[in-house]
């Protein structure tokens, strides 16, 4: 017999690329390049987003689901990588406007676009990879 009662976690992955370039508009162009480096190009740079949205709860007994993925694939795909993905996160994507574009700024927004669309019952995580050596979580866990 299955515990219901004990929590389990369900993971989507998905991917995207996306332009940008960390740069603070309060500081001079050394002080950016030397806390920045190559990163604050003014011609931009990209990376290859994989990113993992975890979704932490108990299974609804009646489906055996706790989130249907489909649904959750869906999710993911109108709030995040259709927004995202082939964008220059700088100029075209709205957080951004005051927010220089990191991997930690990065997951925290992808965090906020889905949170509201997944149950509250449901605790929800993020794992943003920007290189295969590189990666942000939302909420830290």
């Amino acid at each position: 017999m299955v515990d219901s009662s004990m929590r389990t976690a369900v993971v989507r992955k998905a991917h995207f690329n996306a332009a940008h370039r960390l740069y603070n508009p309060n500081w001079s162009d050394e002080k950016n390049k030397a806390v920045f480096g190559l990163c604050t190009n003014p011609n931009w740079h990209g990376h290859n987003y994989d990113l993992e949205v975890r979704v932490v709860g108990r299974v609804d007994p009646e489906t055996g689901y706790l989130v249907d993925l489909k649904l959750l694939n869906d999710c993911i795909k109108t709030h995040v990588t259709s927004q995202l993905d082939h964008r220059n996160l700088n100029v075209e994507v709205e957080e951004f406007t005051d927010m220089i574009p990191t991997v930690e700024n990065i997951s925290m927004v992808i965090y906020n676009r889905l949170r509201p669309h997944i149950d509250t019952s449901l605790d929800l995580y993020i794992t943003l990879w920007e290189t295969p050596r590189n990666r942000a979580e939302y909420p830290a866990r």
